[in-house]
């Protein structure tokens, strides 16, 4: 006997299937509540073969791919970090008082030049991260997936802060580091250091300038992988996959 898709599966598969329904008034909420009644009560709409799970899944992994990888694309290269307000990463918290001081005596450029080079290391560092997303995506069950489906509308992205967090800064650590090296942000900083240690009377300040571009590019690639999962969630068959397209019901 065929096995039936699990109910949630199939609601998403109808919902998204089946464009009359898809655009009936009310909620997305209201409009799969429904769904779900009539697949309960055995009325459900006619949508032809129904994808099997295998199909339902890698066509789940095709679209969080192609997700990833726009990320990665889109932040992986110039200003990808530093001319993107949502995401610039701006100069650790413990710098301001420095950035104060040096403003106060017209020496602020230094610094100013360092916030500009923490953006370019996470910049230069981003690209990493595809491959890890690609491999983190190919290893999820079937049941991570129904989760995910089942899940709030960030679940994915949830998902893969709490699976990839730890693997991502240990590959992009020395990345980042090499990178601060690299494009000056280190001679920034000790610039900016010894002008403000020269200034009588202020409290010593330090920063952990590696830790910092970690933390803040890791933020920045997962705000934008969450505005990927909410695209993939409300139009699915934007992707173009002919998976996708088999089990999203393709224009």
């Amino acid at each position: 006997m065929k096995k039936h898709l699990p109910i949630a599966l199939a609601t998403l598969i109808i919902f998204t299937c089946a464009p009359s329904l898809a655009q009936a008034e009310g909620s997305w909420l209201d409009t799969g509540t429904s769904i779900f009644n009539t697949l309960s009560t055995g009325t459900a709409p006619q949508t032809g073969v129904q994808p099997s799970n295998s199909e339902i899944g890698g066509a789940f992994k095709d679209a969080l791919s192609i997700g990833a990888k726009n990320v990665v694309n889109q932040l992986g290269v110039t200003d990808g970090f530093n001319g993107d307000p949502s995401i610039h990463i701006p100069l650790p918290g413990e710098l301001n008082t420095v950035k104060t001081m040096l403003a106060k005596i017209g020496m602020s450029q230094s610094i100013d030049d360092l916030e500009l080079k923490l953006n370019r290391a996470a910049e230069a560092a981003t690209p990493k991260a595809k491959s890890l997303f690609l491999q983190a995506i190919k290893d999820m069950s079937f049941d991570d997936i129904k989760k995910i489906y089942e899940g709030p509308e960030d679940s994915a992205t949830q998902y893969f802060r709490s699976k990839m967090t730890p693997s991502l800064k240990k590959e992009m650590q020395p990345i980042v580091e090499k990178s601060l090296s690299q494009v000056g942000a280190i001679q920034s900083y000790d610039a900016a250091m010894g002008q403000y240690k020269a200034l009588p009377f202020v409290p010593d300040v330090q920063a952990d300038l590696t830790e910092h571009v970690l933390q803040k590019g890791l933020d920045g690639i997962f705000y934008y992988i969450a505005k990927e999962e909410a695209a993939i969630r409300k139009d699915p068959v934007k992707q173009t996959t002919a998976l996708l397209k088999k089990v999203f019901g393709g224009k």
